[in-house]
């Protein structure tokens, strides 16, 4: 790609509301950005023009860092180049994958092994999150020092909490003298028992043991006083309650370096959604009442939470169609996040394309010390052309994950990512025009 202009398109920002603009790229360079235009002799020739009628955003592109790539391990679901050519077909740049690969990503040559796969097969950035324990068996500190040299940017034990607070106490302290953020999945596994849906309810009416929120409060509350204790710098993964978003933000203005994430599905379903046993709805931590519904989504419109995250989870269709109770946690989300958020949210006006913006792209990537995509002369190019009027359906045509365990399967939203640029690379092309 030599040269790009993106005409009469809604330039998004963190920041403030969308507003019309010209964009021209040369070599993988913004090299400006014009309220009123480009004149003819300022546009190089033979520059390709994408038209966006004053309608079509451009957005710096998203980053997601809670994702699972499966591989090494469980590439019949997911490997590491078919996770990340979903996050393009999404309109993401970039994702965090956690380590619950087979063997385990815990130590240096671990974590180098995923970041050479991911150097070979990604066209996007692969940034790789260690284990907190060996084998993420929540017992002995896995090579934390070692990990972070090799280059991971947090460490996690995800898809399972450290249930013994002394082996997290360590953990947070070493992570603290390392620099290395540590993000915890909250839960309580003493209470949550056999749980495969919240306790409610609907788990009744099902005949299904739940899931308490206490089990994920009771362990939320426990890690933010032990990072509290140790100093360290704590990030939070898919909170699902409203008290477990207060307490993240109680300890926050107490000075704790605690953030916290929301992931997309929790923001749309509720336990209901689960109907006559849907495995589609099926997640750990599991989808939650009305009530706390609605209190996330207050809560990210007030900036409790730093950032959105889709905690991508795919598996194949023999696993998902096993019944309920057996079959595995998780939905993805990758390819559906941008497109559901516009539909359910931006579109009806409950928040704007700088929240979207700003929670979706710029804070997921401060949070791991990226740096910062945006819309401005000098920057590398990393965006997002996005039709608000056209529509997205999730056909598993469409969709370029190995996995479509996704309650949005064949349904039809409002939106569509139209282009993504990365550099000097388009990575996603606009649909063709028919002809006539």
């Amino acid at each position: 790609m030599s040269a790009l202009l993106f005409r009469r398109v809604l330039v998004a920002t963190e920041s403030s509301p969308p507003t019309e603009a010209d964009v021209l790229i040369e070599d993988g360079v913004i090299r400006g950005v014009e309220a009123r235009g480009f004149a003819a002799g300022e546009v190089p020739a033979g520059a390709r023009v994408i038209d966006g009628g004053g309608r079509r955003i451009l957005s710096p592109a998203f980053f997601d860092p809670h994702v699972h790539l499966r591989e090494p391990g469980k590439i019949a679901a997911e490997t590491i180049q078919s996770g990340t050519e979903a996050a393009i077909n999404g309109g993401i740049t970039g994702v965090v994958a956690m380590p619950n690969t087979t063997p385990a990503t815990d130590s240096g040559p671990m974590v180098k092994n995923v970041r050479d796969i991911a150097e070979r097969t990604a066209r996007i950035p692969v940034y790789v999150c260690g284990a907190i324990t060996k084998g993420r068996q929540g017992e002995e500190l896995a090579a934390i020092a070692a990990m972070k040299s090799a280059g991971a940017v947090m460490i996690s034990d995800d898809g399972d909490p450290v249930d013994n607070p002394q082996v997290l106490r360590r953990a947070m302290e070493y992570a603290r003298d390392f620099d290395v953020m540590l993000a915890s999945h909250c839960e309580t596994r003493a209470l949550s028992g056999p749980g495969a849906i919240n306790e409610g309810r609907h788990a009744y009416k099902l005949g299904l043991f739940g899931t308490p929120a206490l089990s994920e409060e009771l362990c939320l509350a426990r890690d933010c006083r032990l990072a509290q204790f140790t100093g360290a710098r704590l990030h939070i993964q898919h909170v699902t309650t409203v008290r477990g978003m207060r307490t993240i933000e109680r300890y926050r203005n107490e000075g704790v370096r605690v953030s916290g994430e929301v992931a997309p599905h929790h923001l749309f379903f509720i336990d209901e959604d689960i109907g006559d046993y849907d495995t589609h709805y099926k997640m750990n931590p599991p989808l939650r009442t009305p009530e706390d519904r609605a209190g996330l989504l207050e809560g990210l419109k007030a900036g409790l939470f730093d950032c959105i995250a889709t905690d991508h989870a795919p598996h194949t269709d023999f696993e998902k169609k096993r019944e309920f109770v057996a079959a595995p946690n998780g939905i993805t989300g990758l390819e559906t996040a941008v497109v559901s958020l516009f539909h359910h949210f931006v579109r009806p006006g409950h928040f704007g394309w700088d929240l979207l913006v700003k929670r979706y792209s710029a804070e997921p990537r401060r949070l791991v010390g990226l740096p910062v995509p945006v819309i401005a002369a000098g920057q590398r190019a990393e965006l997002v052309l996005f039709d608000p009027d056209v529509t997205t359906t999730f056909s598993r045509a469409f969709m370029k994950s190995k996995s479509q365990n996704t309650p949005f399967l064949n349904q039809t939203l409002h939106g569509a990512i139209s282009m993504v640029v990365l550099g000097d690379s388009v990575l996603k092309e606009p649909p063709a025009t028919p002809a006539g």
